[in-house]
């Protein structure tokens, strides 16, 4: 049973499922009894799929994947739970939960194919889900276990504490659904917390989950939580093109490439100044490529809101520079690229500064960063597979009375992923060089502020708001942001150097999916 989705799955589907489920209960579907009567013709067509999927699927395949390979798309394993009491006089003979008999199971099972089929169209995600798996004695629990999948939601509506120590498995991300209000009730809904993750003492066991793996009654919920995995997932593994090397800032020159390539699973593509100079110079010397940055240029400074403060000729040096970015990434195969000793090393052999290109790659989809500073880059991956938008690597300054400068000249234009923002074209200020954009963001947007640390250890997050594009003696692009919550916390908490932003919230998103990598979240704007 697949259903597929090819969306970015960057918005909020709260509102889509809510409709979605308010449809069925509007025409005399309630989530209980939703597939007693005919269905849709898109619930009709699941039900053929499942057929064939659950014939296709009868025989249990060993997971052999890696623990997070990368992937495109989240391959879902629903697990029901259950136990089907038999009455017995005079002593208690039914533990809590609705599911009490076959035809009780057999409504579930179709419950659980119905609304998961609406989270897939209405989440917006790329998800292949496989048949429910039923899951009462230990041999079955067993073969569950042992189902390749790269999600698991156990739908927990009852069976003993050894059927659910089997069919959560450890190295794969695992969420437990209970039912409360939408019925019918769970048994794990009283007793997940006390018997299964505590095991009936004050401590933690090691379950392989943990309380932020649990939801209750809202597929909401679960979707955000895939569109974190899912966007670790396609973190995890990205080629990424380092012209002039794999570095890190401070304390991260020494530990970010390597923790990038071992925890991240980064492929970083190495290229040299030497090398990359024939290249650029190649194209430098080629009319044809000349000529058409000329245009790229004049059509650039012709776009509405965009002012020209600096040398034209460092804008369309610039634009060469992007084609040349461009080819290396294609050469290489890669969507991202980054760019190390950008403040220098660079500027004598393409006339200007990597400003310009590096914003233009943004907006146009790829994922490119200033500094290679690898301590703060696969948190910038991750944020933009989240949203599916551009995202700000930024220098910070000291946050207080709740408000905190941001500055780069590396800022994309079209930071909601559609639209530009009003731009300057300055040089790049500690350089006074070249051309840098001052991308004035749009005041009152809210916002996502990501602070990974030096060791990849823990990362700190907040979310504010836009209130103002300064113009102060820093890097052009400019931002005063909020900061929501207990901004002398974050002042108290902040660690390693760069941050990254994004527009929207995505705290939830991002803490789910690195708590998976073994790094601590301290979101101090919960």
């Amino acid at each position: 049973m697949s259903a597929h989705c090819d969306s970015h799955g960057c918005s909020c589907c709260s509102s889509g499922l809510a409709a979605a489920f308010q449809a069925m209960q509007r025409a005399g579907l309630s989530r209980r009894n939703l597939l007693l009567s005919a269905g849709t013709a898109a619930v009709s067509s699941w039900a053929v799929t499942s057929a064939r999927a659950q014939s296709a699927a009868a025989t249990a395949v060993t997971d052999t994947k890696p623990k997070y390979a990368p992937a495109d798309k989240l391959v879902i394993q629903p697990i029901l739970t259950y136990a089907l009491p038999q009455r017995r006089e005079q002593t208690s003979w039914r533990p809590w939960g609705g599911i009490q008999t076959e035809a009780h199971l057999a409504e579930e099972v179709k419950r659980i194919e119905t609304e998961l089929n609406i989270v897939v169209k209405a989440g917006k995600l790329p998800l292949e889900i496989k048949p429910v798996a039923k899951v009462c004695t230990a041999a079955e629990a067993a073969e569950a276990s042992k189902l390749a999948a790269d999600v698991r939601v156990i739908y927990a509506a009852g069976g003993g504490r050894d059927v659910l120590d089997s069919v959560v498995v450890k190295d794969r991300p695992n969420i437990i659904f209970l039912r409360h209000r939408t019925g019918p009730v769970s048994l794990w809904y009283e007793i997940l917390h006390p018997h299964f993750l505590r095991r009936a003492t004050d401590q933690y066991a090691d379950t392989g989950i943990d309380v932020n793996d649990v939801v209750v009654d809202e597929y909401s919920d679960v979707v955000w939580r895939l569109r974190g995995l899912l966007a670790l997932r396609k973190t995890l593994g990205t080629r990424i093109v380092a012209l002039g090397g794999a570095l890190g800032w401070g304390a991260g020159r020494t530990l970010a490439p390597p923790i990038a390539r071992d925890k991240w699973h980064l492929d970083i593509r190495e290229v040299s100044y030497e090398d990359f100079a024939k290249k650029l110079q190649a194209l430098q010397q080629n009319e044809a490529v000349v000529a058409e940055a000329r245009k790229q240029a004049d059509a650039y400074l012709k776009e509405p809101g965009v002012e020209l403060h600096c040398d034209r000729a460092a804008v369309e040096n610039a634009m060469v520079l992007t084609r040349a970015f461009k080819d290396l990434m294609a050469e290489h195969d890669a969507k991202a690229f980054t760019i190390g000793h950008c403040m220098g090393a660079v500027m004598p052999i393409s006339k200007t500064t990597a400003c310009v290109p590096l914003s233009i790659l943004n907006d146009e989809g790829f994922l490119a960063f200033c500094e290679s500073d690898f301590v703060v880059i696969p948190s910038g991956i991750l944020m933009h597979h989240i949203m599916g938008t551009p995202v700000f690597l930024n220098d910070p300054t000291w946050p207080h009375h709740g408000i905190v400068t941001l500055a780069h000249c590396t800022a994309p234009r079209k930071m909601d992923g559609k639209n530009c923002e009003r731009t300057k074209l300055y040089t790049h200020f500690e350089s006074d060089y070249g051309a840098a954009p001052k991308v004035e963001m749009t005041e009152g947007t809210v916002v996502t502020h990501v602070i990974p640390d030096f060791e990849c250890r823990k990362w700190v997050g907040a979310t504010g708001k836009i209130v103002g594009n300064p113009f102060h003696d820093i890097c052009r692009a400019q931002i005063d942001c909020t900061i929501d919550g207990d901004w002398q916390k974050l002042l108290q908490e902040m660690r390693g150097f760069h941050w990254m932003m994004v527009y929207g919230d995505c705290r939830k998103e991002v803490g789910y999916a690195i708590k998976h990598l073994g790094i601590e979240w301290e979101d101090v704007s919960a």
